[in-house]
């Protein structure tokens, strides 16, 4: 078992629960009880769980990784991670006023990195 990849799994599984149980009373609830159609709540509950269903599979297809080599797969969770990262940096720059408002950026740069790390540790191996 990789450990890099397996430590990046981790880190998406507490990242899932993050977002679950202390993400969850403070945005997806404040969202359903403040937006002002049912439409609109219907699809922020959608967004919130899709996030949830995402950090998920990163977290078992970097489980996977860790047991079964696969470029492509790396390469796509990495490309995803980064473009999370991206996102969080690009909105709370731009509407927050800098980086830290909302520093999940940190973890979705740091997942990357060890993916990429652990891959090239199993490829000099």
């Amino acid at each position: 078992m990789n450990i890099p990849l397996t430590l990046a799994s981790t880190v998406m599984v507490l990242t899932f629960g993050i977002h679950v149980f202390a993400g969850g009373p403070e945005y997806h609830v404040a969202y359903q009880d403040t937006l002002p159609t049912a439409h609109l709540a219907a699809m922020a509950a959608v967004l919130w769980h899709a996030v949830s269903v995402n950090l998920l599979v990163i977290a078992a297809a970097l489980l996977w990784l860790a047991r079964f080599p696969n470029r492509a797969l790396a390469i796509t969770l990495y490309v995803m991670q980064l473009g999370w990262a991206a996102l969080f940096l690009f909105y709370g720059i731009t509407m927050l006023g800098g980086p830290w408002p909302m520093p999940q950026w940190v973890i979705f740069l740091a997942t990357p990195l060890l993916t990429i790390y652990g891959s090239r540790q199993r490829a000099k191996n």
